[in-house]
Parts: C-alpha cells; structure tokens; sequence
C-alpha cells in the first residue's frame, strides 16, 4: 500500500464524533421544538379554559359564582391589603414543616421496611391499618388530644402525607431487579455500596411519585387542619368570605392553593432532573 493510497482510505472511515455531535444537535432542536408546541398547547389551554369561566359566569347569579376578571381584581386588592398574606403565611408555614417530617419519616420508614422483612412482618398490618383510615375520621382526635394550635395542625398534615410516602419508597424498594444486587455481591460490593449504587437509583422513581402524592394530600391536609383547628389560616380565610357571600375574595385563595400546586409540583420535577436524571429523560422520551 502506498502513501498516496492511505489518506484516501482514512477519508472513507466515518467520523463517529462528527456524527455523535450532529445528533444530539438535532435531539436538541427537536426537544426545544417540542418545549415550545407544549407551551403554546397550555397558553391556547388556558386561554380557552378562562373564556369559558367568564362566559359562564355572566348566566350564574353573582352571589353564587364569579368571573375569573373578578377574582383577578379581587386578588391585586387582597395582595396590597396584605390580607391574602397574613392568612397564607401560617398556612405554609404548617405545610413546610408537616411535609419535612412526613418525607424524612416516610423514606427512613419505608426504607426500614423493605430491609429488614423482621420489621415489614410486624409492623406492614398497622401500616396498612391506618392507611385504610380515612385521615378526616382522625381530625376530631387530634384536636382533642393536641389541642387547636400548630402542633395539631402539624400532625394532620403529616397523617396525609405520611402514607404515600412510606408505602412508594416501600414498593421503589421491593422492585428493585433481584439480579442487579446479585451482580453487586458477585463484584463483592458491600451493604452500604448496594444501597448507594443499585437499591437507591433503582427505587429513585418511586420516591420522586411519592413526593407528589404526598404534596398534593399535603395541601388537602393543611386546608383541613384550618378547618378544624383554629381561625387562622388560608382554610379559614375561604370559609369566611364564602360564609359573608364574596364569592370572588373566596376565589382568591383557592386560585393561589392550585397555583402552589403547581410551582412546588414543577420544583419537584427540576429536583428529580437533578437527583435521578435518567428517570426525567424516560419520561421525555
């Protein structure tokens, strides 16, 4: 072979970095594509969703219902008021620490569990117990033994969201590929190392699911604890403007409850993107 016949064979091998580079140019332009087209979906979504509130709401007595162009102006006065404010504030001050306490005590529990099988035969029948229970049925209990301040709002908080919690990261636990752990004590991983590398991401999906049941049962149990236990609160802020008939000050917070929803939901889904990226791209896909 001679030296003018080798730079045309090395032109005839394909350059797999080239190549590699121009692919995940297009993955990228196609999922900022399809970021866009979901965009404009939920702006076209919302849209249509708030003409038809509007329109509905001018065939319903006032008294009964509202306009979303109401509750708009409602809500920048009870913003300026600091009304919306000085009743929220207490609120998520209950769902900040009921929601620490139901995650840590929901993944330690769980974790328990699904480790040592002693633990999952006493104690899975009292999970499942007072899983069957419906946490409103326990409210007035609570109230009498805890009383009517932040600790018995705290409690009730962390009974609905404490159960979705244990029993995903349970299960995330217990789906995990028996052959994986195999392979792990073949390469003589230890305990610590089994957990950390293949039990850990491999339930990963489940807590991230768990965390968002357990936030949306978070903000049901915060709004009840309002109810129930004090006048204080964003819970005891609706009741009061729809006990006095202003339906569109009623609006308000339950428009900001959602809103909530919604913001903690979309930082749980960036957590995950950060914590177990390959969950989020599976979804994607």
């Amino acid at each position: 072979m001679t030296a003018v016949e080798q730079p045309r064979l090395s032109d005839s091998v394909p350059d797999v970095s080239g190549e590699q580079v121009r692919a995940e140019r297009v993955a990228a332009e196609r999922r900022h594509r399809r970021a866009l087209v979901n965009l404009a979906i939920r702006l076209v979504s919302l849209a249509v969703a708030l003409s038809l509130w509007e329109l509905a709401a001018r065939n319903v007595d006032p008294v009964l219902f509202t306009s979303p162009s109401k509750v708009a102006v409602a809500a920048w006065h009870m913003v300026l008021s600091g009304e919306l404010w000085t009743y929220l504030w207490p609120s998520l001050v209950v769902l900040a620490i009921g929601f620490a306490f139901a995650v840590a005590f929901g993944i330690a529990i769980g974790l328990l569990l699904a480790r040592f099988w002693v633990l999952d035969v006493a104690l899975n029948v009292y999970i499942t117990f007072l899983y069957s229970i419906p946490s409103v049925a326990l409210v007035p209990l609570i109230v009498l033994w805890a009383g009517f301040e932040t600790v018995a709002k705290v409690i009730i908080l962390f009974l609905f969201a404490f159960f979705p919690m244990v029993i995903n990261t349970y299960q995330g636990v217990k789906s995990v590929d028996p052959k994986l752990i195999e392979v792990g004590r073949a390469f003589r991983c230890s305990e610590g190392q089994l957990w950390a590398n293949i039990v850990l991401p491999a339930a990963l999906p489940f807590i991230v699911t768990g965390l968002r049941l357990a936030l949306g049962r978070a903000l049901i149990g915060m709004v009840l604890a309002d109810l129930y236990t004090a006048i204080s609160g964003i819970g005891y802020l609706i009741v009061r403007t729809a006990s006095t008939y202003q339906v569109d000050k009623m609006f308000v917070p339950i428009v900001t409850l959602g809103l909530i929803g919604v913001t903690l939901t979309a930082l749980l889904r960036l957590a995950e993107k950060c914590v177990a990226p390959w969950t989020a791209a599976s979804q994607e896909d």
